[in-house]
């Protein structure tokens, strides 16, 4: 099993950068998928969830009006598009994917409150 984040990167502030994660060995189809990040010296916060068909989107206030997630199950991928990004807006990005869907807010920023996790892919936003 493995998810794999990539489309991180240096970004001025007011840019835009476009994550994606791609599984391997199990279907994400039969979960909820969620984008959390971890700000240096901060613990894990959740960023947005798509449901398993891709008809409900949640967002975190922090990002709402801003991000845009997206899933392709034909695929077994994830996107996040990100626009407007800020300053705060700099930690690793993982994509990880939870079978349950995002109202126990508690196990959204615990590691073990996912199933699967990707390795992390850095955003820094920076002039």
């Amino acid at each position: 099993v493995q998810l794999v984040e990539s489309g991180g990167g240096l970004v001025q502030p007011g840019g835009s950068l476009r994550l994606s994660c791609a599984a391997s060995g199990f279907t994400i189809g039969s979960y909820w998928m969620y984008w959390v990040r971890r700000a240096p010296g901060k613990g894990l916060e959740w960023v947005s969830c798509i449901s398993r068909s891709g008809g409900a989107t949640y967002y975190a206030d922090s990002v709402k009006g801003r991000f845009t997630i997206s899933r392709d199950n034909a695929k077994n991928t994830v996107s996040l598009q990100m626009n407007s990004l800020k300053p705060e807006d700099t930690a690793v990005y993982y994509c990880a994917a939870r079978s349950q869907p995002p109202w126990d807010s508690k196990a959204l920023v615990a590691p073990e409150g996912y199933d699967y996790w990707g390795q992390g892919t850095q955003v820094t936003v920076s002039s």
